[in-house]
């Protein structure tokens, strides 16, 4: 089940800018789970507090576009609160950290094959020397460095 979401995923929910996440979470109306992690759960404290200002208004929606807005949120929030839950009771969300780790397993089975390659070449091709095993060798390892590289 998801329990923590980016910043960007928090303001999406919540139907506010990053800015207002930010300001939440010194506010103590949102609390963070970690560098550039929200705790999912914390949304309660946000909607309490939303509920108290409507209940300290107690005017009808009309009379109060900035209450009738934080009550819009408050119901998409919670709504989408509610749909994430189902979602992961479902199966329907996958952690982040588990693709991460099964990407990269792929990778390193990838790069094995790769670096695998000039050996298995030299064998099938008997006529080619050390020196064009080492060659291919070279360049694929090139590739590889490219690829790994931070663009």
């Amino acid at each position: 089940m998801v329990e923590n979401l980016t910043l960007q995923q928090m303001a999406a929910l919540l139907g506010v800018s990053t800015k207002t996440v930010a300001q939440l979470v010194r506010d103590g109306l949102l609390k963070k789970a970690g560098r550039g992690k929200y705790a999912l759960a914390s949304v309660t404290i946000y909607v309490e507090h939303l509920r108290a200002l409507a209940a300290k208004h107690g005017r009808p929606l009309t009379a109060n576009s900035e209450l009738n807005d934080q009550r819009t949120r408050l119901a998409k929030a919670q709504a989408d609160e509610k749909e994430l839950r189902a979602a992961a009771l479902r199966g329907d969300l996958i952690e982040a950290q588990a693709v991460e780790r099964e990407w990269a397993e792929i990778l390193r089975r990838v790069r094995a094959g790769v670096l695998a390659a000039p050996s298995r070449v030299r064998q099938r091709l008997p006529h080619l020397t050390a020196a064009d095993a080492a060659q291919i060798d070279a360049e694929l390892r090139e590739v590889l460095t490219e690829v790994a590289g931070d663009d």
